[in-house]
């Protein structure tokens, strides 16, 4: 088993379909203050299995801090089944999980380390930088180029 890919998004769904909507992908934040506390992020998977993989698999998704303190962790059981066509051509399975009101401690590098049978898979970094200067609701200083990342404080997302 495989991952095609893991990202971090304000939000996401799996339609009945299976098809995979997101919303708002992201890999940098700014905070205010720490320690800082996300309302709310969605760690977006997307596993790949051949036919020989069907069945249960352990799946393990560690969050750790700068100094590789471990600051999450959730442990699973992903089961994959599917009918002739798709053990022959392999399976996709979008997964969509919704993390409410992580602290963050410090600001530096976080990493959601994907794991499925004991074996990584991936690892996606979330990097958290110290808010400098105007409010986050403020327009970008300079009048051009990229428009400042989102910004929270310790109650919640801010207001952009």
């Amino acid at each position: 088993m495989e991952l095609d890919f893991g990202l971090l998004a304000d939000a996401a769904t799996v339609d009945a379909s299976g098809k995979l909507n997101v919303l708002g992908v992201f890999d940098r934040i700014q905070a205010r203050d720490f320690p800082a506390r996300h309302g709310r992020l969605s760690l977006v998977l997307r596993f790949s299995a051949g036919g020989g993989e069907l069945g249960a698999h352990q799946v393990e998704i560690r969050l750790r801090g700068p100094g590789d303190r471990e600051l999450l962790r959730l442990d699973g059981r992903l089961d994959i089944g599917g009918g002739s066509r798709e053990t022959r051509e392999g399976i996709k399975v979008p997964h969509v999980l919704n993390l409410d009101g992580i602290t963050f401690p410090e600001a530096g590098t976080y990493f959601f380390d994907i794991l499925a049978d004991g074996r990584s898979l991936m690892s996606i970094p979330l990097r958290l930088d110290a808010a400098s200067g105007a409010p986050a609701s403020m327009p970008h200083a300079s009048g051009g180029g990229p428009p400042p990342p989102f910004a929270f404080g310790s109650g919640g997302p801010a207001q952009a």
